[in-house]
């Protein structure tokens, strides 16, 4: 099993940045693709970003393209995820979640773990 666990939410004012972190414990040896996820009041789970072990190739969804970067370092087992030029509709709780593929896909149902998520508002 691999244990993920978000933190760096918070409140910020729009145009303000935050800096995600997704730790890993376990087997982290078995993953490969890891992504980030979140969750808006009333709306369905959605996709940001996507990133593979070895760093490249990583994968954007356009709503966050250009503001938000997605980086890992392997030998913390931890995945973050840097927001900039943040907006209220960034609003969500952002989950961390992990593969055991190597494919950067945006779909939930290729990811085999799951954070908790992390709650991040953004103030207009």
């Amino acid at each position: 099993q691999v244990q993920l666990v978000e933190s760096g939410g918070g409140l910020v004012q729009a145009g303000g940045s935050l800096r995600l972190s997704c730790a890993a414990s376990g087997r982290t040896f078995s993953t490969n693709a890891m992504a980030w996820f979140r969750r808006a009041p009333g709306k369905e789970r959605e996709f940001v970003a996507a990133i593979n072990r070895s760093g490249v190739p990583t994968y954007y969804s356009d709503s966050v393209k250009g503001r938000f970067t997605i980086a890992r370092d392997n030998a913390k087992n931890t995945v973050y995820l840097q927001m900039n030029s943040l907006k209220p509709d960034d609003t969500a709780v952002y989950y961390c979640a992990a593969a055991r593929s190597s494919s950067l896909r945006i779909v939930e149902g290729a990811y085999d773990y799951w954070g908790q998520g992390t709650q991040v508002t953004v103030s207009s």
